[in-house]
């Protein structure tokens, strides 16, 4: 691949963590292109919940520090949420515990022991909002997205790959490692809660949370492991929904909008590092972020930026 500019990046995946990525790449001065399967609207990252907090992603040492550094990113976001898609949003972590999270907890601000769990407020993402204002971001910045399919990483010419294609990566690394979480939500007609909630067993694949977005309340969920299926399942949408109404008796009422379903690349560790290629370029993995891509995109997105550098 001589002759391709040393600083041209292209990034591979146009999900949070491919289009963060691409964000700080092109206000760095590089020239960046997003190679993206499908629209941003078409993504996991689309459908996910959008409550920022580190959930079901390792290893969490590492995690602590990235969801600090978005989480900074995102309370400056919310000054202008009509633009971004980010709110701060009051809400409870049902039977959560200081004492059972790590010391990043202890430097999110708000964050509170309450009866019956911890209080904060937090970001709470509109996804297809951001997305877009992603892309938007990353055009006036001189970058480009175009919907291309990639069968192989090393064939992409650019001086600097960037890999975030989440649960693709099983199949394009090759990576057995990455495997899905789906997750399954059901969007109402908000009834007037104005708070989320959130109450997870880690022992089991059912959760109970809701987080309200201007197109509805979304509530949640499943963490169905190795589970492939897109297809929204009647039984599991209405035990959703029963487990909400259970917190907030006014959501039995509400009118279903829609169901969504999305999967998450899980792995037992995040995949943040850089590759050699033969020829001389590089390969700089960004996935393996589980349910937590939103909670760290920032963080790993200026690790991702260091990495690329052509010094590194």
């Amino acid at each position: 691949m001589d002759g391709e500019p040393s600083d041209e990046v292209i990034v591979v995946g146009g999900g949070i963590a491919g289009l963060t990525s691409a964000v700080l790449l092109a206000e760095s001065g590089r020239r960046v292109r997003v190679w993206a399967r499908e629209p941003g609207e078409r993504t996991t990252s689309a459908v996910a919940g959008g409550l920022w907090w580190p959930y079901r992603i390792e290893p969490e040492p590492l995690v602590g520090a990235w969801a600090l550094e978005s989480l900074g990113v995102y309370e400056e976001l919310a000054a202008r949420p009509e633009e971004t898609g980010v709110r701060l949003v009051e809400g409870v972590h049902h039977g959560a515990r200081l004492d059972e999270l790590g010391a990043w907890a202890g430097r999110v601000p708000g964050l509170r022991a309450v009866a019956g769990g911890l209080a904060a407020r937090l970001p709470v993402i509109d996804m297809p909002a951001h997305l877009a204002w992603l892309r938007r971001r990353l055009l006036r910045a001189g970058g480009t997205v175009e919907i291309r399919e990639v069968t192989d990483l090393a064939a992409v010419p650019a001086a600097v790959v960037v890999n975030c294609t989440g649960l693709g990566a099983r199949s394009l690394v090759p990576d057995p490692a990455v495997r899905p979480v789906r997750g399954q939500l059901v969007v109402v007609e908000n009834p007037g809660v104005t708070g989320w909630f959130t109450s997870v067993d880690h022992s089991s694949a059912d959760s109970t949370y809701f987080i309200p977005q201007p197109d509805g309340l979304l509530l949640g969920g499943t963490a169905e492991e190795d589970d492939w299926s897109l297809e929204p399942d009647p039984a599991t949408a209405a035990a959703i929904v029963a487990r909400c109404a259970a917190v907030r008796p006014e959501i039995a009422g509400a009118r279903v909008l829609t169901h969504r379903v999305g999967l998450r690349p899980a792995r037992e560790a995040v995949r943040l590092e850089r590759q050699p290629l033969p020829d001389g370029r590089a390969l700089v993995h960004n996935y393996g972020h589980g349910g937590a891509g939103i909670t760290v995109a920032w963080g790993c997105a200026r690790q991702t930026t260091a990495l690329a550098s052509p010094t590194t």
